[in-house]
């Protein structure tokens, strides 16, 4: 995969809240030399922006990124799907231009995205070169591991809980403070994320199988190193 001047390799990595997708993301993107697409931080970086628009019309339809946040984001609530698609669809165009192949880290989250996106991926990239791996957990780890779980405060990385980082005070790739993120961590709004992953993003496995994009299955539930080396195998 990869290594050509344009690189058309897209590895879709879909999975519950907490699954290791944002890990076995970045490890991907770096194998690989892919743009690690992250939709999470594309919100984070829309609701954060200074330039932030009021309203943004998508087919006749005015959204607030404001009212996305409060209404949908913080309470882990999935944002409005044509609001998440015309972001990914920006960001997409800009990396097709620069050549670059793509790691999608929890995206397309539901159905109606996926009609959007998969056909852009496809005139963009080629199907032929579109992967999908989804990493499969239990309800009680997604909760457990979701609720313990630490980002870096500049660079985003996820930090996992274990024996040997439950002391960390600051990660160890940038020296950053570590931190939770509030609201979206809280036990309650897990569960409410792990419903709307369950009833809304779930049901793209059977929309993918109908474009021809076969799913790779992945037990989530084995160290990093070992899901790492699974999805590998699975991608040759």
């Amino acid at each position: 995969m990869g290594g050509n001047k344009q690189n058309k390799s897209i590895i879709i990595l879909l999975g519950p809240p907490g699954s290791g997708k944002g890990t076995q993301g970045t490890l991907l993107a770096e194998k690989f030399g892919l743009y690690y697409f992250e939709t999470s931080r594309i919100l984070e970086e829309s609701f954060n922006s200074e330039a932030q628009e009021e309203f943004v019309e998508i087919d006749g339809e005015k959204y607030s990124p404001r009212r996305e946040k409060e209404e949908n984001w913080e309470k882990g609530n999935l944002c409005s799907p044509p609001f998440v698609s015309y972001l990914i669809e920006k960001k997409i165009e800009e990396i097709f231009m620069e050549g670059k192949g793509i790691v999608m880290s929890g995206s397309p989250r539901t159905l109606q995205e996926g009609e959007k996106i998969i056909p852009l991926l496809e005139k963009k990239f080629g199907l032929v070169n579109v992967k999908v791996v989804l990493i499969e957990i239990s309800a009680e780890n997604t909760i457990f591991r979701n609720s313990h779980r630490r980002i870096c405060e500049l660079m985003r990385h996820p930090i996992l809980y274990c024996n040997e980082t439950k002391n960390l005070e600051h990660c160890p790739l940038d020296g950053s403070r570590l931190i939770r993120r509030e609201g979206l961590d809280d036990p309650e709004v897990i569960k409410r994320r792990i419903k709307e992953y369950n009833e809304r993003t779930y049901p793209l496995i059977e929309y993918f199988g109908k474009q021809g994009l076969k799913v790779l299955k992945i037990n989530g539930e084995q160290t990093v190193a070992n899901v790492f080396e699974d999805i590998l195998k699975a991608l040759e």
